[in-house]
């Protein structure tokens, strides 16, 4: 059997470590002994772009903006589902992560980086969702583990009601959040109902072919106004 060969590491900005490894054509990100994404399984994160798509897919120069760039499944697929038109916006904290796609983990990206509807930017997506008031047709975010992070107390302002309000200010008249999670947190649910977004949750398949972990992603299109209610 082939071995896996930590390939490099790269610290989160507030703690903690990514590993690259690699085992023959198959690529790995770990964090401790949770493995954060692996090449083989997709499906989940294309289904973060395809639901997002189906909703905005007859807007003119729409802009979207995804939070982690990961393997770039997610962009390959919105990349592959939107027309000439559109710009992408993508963000990624970790700088290393950036590298490793255009270095060790080149074959995987396909030269998607290089398309001329992709600027890649080295930084905190929330920094992008406040400065951006009516910017977005679609923000996806695939940010640590969900709303229960693992990698990075700080993401949770992404998905506390803060996080939520400010995504809803960010985005164009009914406009698209759709947000990424190992499972399912009905406390996230109730939350984006509560901040004024009407809301599918969707179970997805890690695998492309229909297997692997169960994973969930929420459809959030911006609504009425927020419930009032007190902040986590």
């Amino acid at each position: 059997m082939i071995p896996w060969i930590v390939l490099d590491t790269a610290k989160i900005p507030g703690g903690g470590e990514l590993r690259l490894k690699q085992r023959g054509t198959e690529f790995s990100i770990m964090l401790g002994s949770n493995e954060l994404m692996n090449s083989r399984l997709s499906g989940s994160e294309e289904a973060l772009a395809k639901l997002a798509c189906d909703r905005i897919g007859g807007r003119s120069k729409p802009t979207i903006l995804i939070g982690g760039l990961g393997m770039g499944f997610t962009l390959r697929a919105a990349l592959a589902l939107l027309g000439k038109d559109t710009r992408i916006v993508v963000a990624e904290l970790v700088p290393e992560v950036i590298a490793w796609a255009r270095g060790p983990m080149a074959e995987v990206f396909g030269g998607c980086l290089d398309d001329p509807r992709v600027e890649v930017v080295e930084g905190d997506v929330g920094r992008l969702i406040r400065d951006g008031a009516g910017t977005y047709d679609a923000i996806l975010l695939d940010v640590d583990n969900g709303p229960e992070g693992l990698s990075r107390d700080a993401n949770d302002s992404l998905y506390n009601y803060a996080g939520l309000h400010g995504a809803k200010a960010a985005l164009k008249p009914g406009g698209v959040l759709t947000v990424w999670s190992q499972g399912p947190d009905k406390s996230f649910s109730r939350r984006l109902h509560e901040s004024g977004f009407v809301t599918d949750e969707v179970k997805v398949r890690a695998s492309t072919k229909g297997g692997g972990a169960r994973h969930v992603v929420w459809v959030a299109v911006s609504g009425g106004a927020p419930k009032p209610k007190g902040r986590r």
